[in-house]
């Protein structure tokens, strides 16, 4: 069984503003956590803030950052980080997560933009997130990401995404639509890819829906419901990690709360079926 202490359990969801005024009306819904982007939150008064302060009183939260640019040319935002430290402890949020990828150079791209698959990008990065854990005091999670192109590419993706987190000491979040998507994308086994994946540094999981635009070539869009092999690929990641605390993500296309509950909800079926078979296995190991 898989006994590591984790930020969070159970089953989340991305909180988005559209949402805020259903989960004010229902308290009482099957999500264990929630996780929002903090930049759209910083310095938000009024309605929203008041709103957000009460549900961080009342669920467990963790931040996935959207504007880091762990990768990108220019300097790191430090003042954004002070500002950040300081939001991540008046709501006591649990974890800190980003996208392994950049951003911005003399201002943002608004999209996430590959970072080369080079040695020299690997301790690029890696003393990046050495300086952000340093001023926030804490190790933060970085997500394996997306990509449609990799120029540069000395390194497999994963031999990239390992190097990284071994040097900078930083935890994973797994998303697994991204390496579904990659899988198809770059034609890998996203099987082989997830066996090579280092237990001990998962934080997480991001699970979520995509846009197919061609047979090789999907889109990550988060406006889409999960489909059955990305849900078939969670349930291979709990059998490999065992049962990892998972999140769904929905950027667009939003439907109601209650619409979004029903795929929370298959969340936690998968995680019960697989706590239950890895019980089970632990059993039959013990008696054998």
């Amino acid at each position: 069984m898989n006994n590591k202490v984790y930020p969070v359990h159970g089953a989340g969801l991305g909180l988005r503003r559209t949402m805020v005024r259903a989960l004010a009306d229902q308290p009482d819904n099957t999500v264990d956590f929630w996780e929002i982007a903090p930049e759209n939150w910083i310095g938000v008064g009024g309605f929203y803030g008041k709103k957000l302060r009460t549900f961080t009183e009342q669920y467990p939260f963790i931040c996935h950052g959207l504007s880091l640019s762990i990768g990108g040319p220019t300097p790191l935002d430090e003042a954004f980080l002070h500002r950040l430290k300081r939001f991540l402890k008046t709501h006591q949020i649990r974890c800190y997560s980003e996208h392994l990828s950049y951003c911005s150079d003399d201002g943002h791209l608004y999209d996430l933009m590959p970072i080369p698959f080079t040695e020299e990008a690997v301790h690029y990065v890696a003393g990046r997130i050495k300086r952000v854990q340093d001023i926030l005091n804490q190790r933060i999670a970085m997500e394996n990401v997306s990509y449609y192109a990799a120029p540069g590419k000395k390194m497999e993706e994963i031999d990239f995404l390992n190097a990284v987190m071994e040097e900078a000491d930083c935890d994973l979040l797994l998303d697994v639509n991204n390496i579904y998507v990659n899988s198809v994308n770059h034609d890998y086994d996203a099987e082989v890819f997830l066996r090579q994946l280092p237990a001990h540094r998962i934080r997480y999981i991001h699970i979520a829906g995509h846009y197919n635009e061609a047979e090789d070539l999907i889109v990550d869009t988060h406006g889409a419901d999960v489909i059955d092999p990305v849900w078939m690929l969670l349930e291979k990641t709990y059998q490999r990690f065992g049962v990892i605390p998972t999140l769904l993500e929905r950027d667009f296309n939003i439907p109601s709360l209650q619409e979004l509950e029903k795929e929370v909800n298959h969340i936690h079926y998968i995680q019960t079926k697989c706590r239950q078979q890895l019980l089970t296995d632990e059993n039959n190991l013990q008696h054998a």
